[in-house]
């Protein structure tokens, strides 16, 4: 099984971090093949191009060799796993700028009516998503309304085709401890290896 990992936060040793190797190390472990990206780290260039713009017909290839390499390695994944903070409601702009210059008509999606009914072409037919929060649940629920799961449930995933989107929230994170930590690290184990069955 081909899994891609994709990690949005630019402070190494973050606890998002630990999530990212936690996921990659018990997918590895369990013998898939690990696509894993930092993409901070990476210095992936989230800003789309206006020649990437304005076509549904859009060519899978790109300009950029670090978009080209990520658009043929979407197409061929079996599941992915993101992993980000929330930032004002969110993902941070690199990710953000991932999904807008990856997932494009003919890699990601294609428009199948005028209405704009997509038809997702990705293979990937589960994906988890991992967030960090400073958020209490009561009021992200009450105040926000959760605007991350509308982004990546409703927005951004089904419309390429995967149709089991998993998330967990870990919150809050600037007062846990370090066995609250080892607890949240040992679920994204767990979580991650529920990919594959």
């Amino acid at each position: 099984m081909r899994v891609g990992v994709y990690l949005a936060h630019p402070r190494a040793g973050s606890f998002n971090h630990a999530l990212f190797e936690a996921v990659v190390d018990e997918l590895r472990g369990r013998g898939c093949e690990v696509l894993a990206h930092d993409l901070c780290a990476e210095g992936f260039p989230p800003v789309l191009r206006a020649d990437e713009t304005g076509t549904v017909q859009a060519a899978p290839g790109a300009q950029d060799s670090q978009v080209a390499l990520h658009r043929s390695e979407v197409a061929m994944l079996d599941a992915m796993v993101f992993v980000h903070p929330n930032w004002w409601g969110m993902p941070p702009a690199v990710l953000a700028g991932w999904v807008q210059r990856v997932f494009v008509p003919g890699v990601a999606y294609k428009l199948g009516s005028a209405q704009g009914e997509p038809a997702g072409l990705l293979r990937a037919g589960r994906a988890l998503v991992l967030n960090t929060s400073d958020t209490p649940a009561e009021r992200e629920a009450d105040e926000f309304g959760d605007p991350l799961e509308r982004i990546w449930a409703a927005c951004v995933l089904p419309y390429v085709g995967v149709v089991d989107v998993r998330r967990v929230v870990f919150r809050t994170v600037s007062d846990s401890g370090d066995d609250v930590r080892a607890d949240w690290l040992a679920r994204a184990r767990r979580e991650a290896a529920a990919l594959l069955g």
